[in-house]
């Protein structure tokens, strides 16, 4: 962090320690253009700063899990893929994995498909991406679809949208019994499989 403002130094360190990111402080006059670390700073601070990995103050007012993408893509651009991909594993505890540039970004659980659906609309909206892929699991279908109904209702843009086979991902989390934890990680496997894709046009454009 390299800011003077002690309101955006609250915001910054808040919002990192509920992430669980490591952070420095320094001055902004301190960052050379050799630093490759990411800054946060204020706006009037940033003409400062010799630097393009830079985000600012009002960039925090957003969802954690939006706020940990904008710091995975300014450390990530042009390194890896940006597709977007979330997995949804569908029950009576629904888990949900985010990944963007390849990373994790989000683990969860929701017992509301309206309060999951309202947060992926959300995410979907808020993150820049080449793809927005959204993969389900297929284990309970009526859960699942009417998830996607929602999305699409509530989505007003297209997004990719795959049917994946839950069957051999459950063999491989068959010991974690915690409550919840079985759920997120049957939902981040589900962001690894494949499978068949269509695209989901936004109602608006269909009829």
């Amino acid at each position: 962090m390299a800011t003077v403002s002690g309101r955006s130094y609250f915001k910054f360190s808040n919002i990192l320690r509920r992430l669980q990111i490591n952070y420095d402080s320094i001055l902004p006059e301190e960052i050379t253009s050799s630093d490759r670390r990411l800054i946060l700073t204020t706006m009037n601070e940033s003409s400062k700063i010799p630097s393009n990995l830079v985000l600012l103050d009002y960039e925090f007012n957003y969802h954690p899990t939006i706020i940990r993408a904008k710091i995975v893509e300014k450390l990530q651009s042009g390194i890896n893929n940006n597709s977007l991909v979330i997995g949804i594993d569908p029950g009576n505890r629904i888990g949900l994995s985010i990944f963007y540039y390849e990373k994790e970004i989000e683990s969860s659980i929701y017992t509301s498909t309206d309060d999951l659906v309202l947060h992926i609309v959300k995410i979907l909206v808020g993150i820049n991406a080449q793809r927005k892929i959204v993969k389900i699991g297929n284990g309970n279908m009526k859960i699942a679809l009417h998830i996607v109904n929602s999305l699409n209702l509530r989505f007003c843009s297209h997004f990719e949208l795959e049917f994946v086979d839950e069957r051999k991902t459950s063999l491989k989390i068959k010991n974690f019994n915690k409550r919840g934890e079985r759920d997120k990680i049957s939902a981040r496997y589900i962001t690894q499989r494949e499978g068949y894709r269509h695209l989901v046009l936004p109602l608006s454009r269909i009829g």
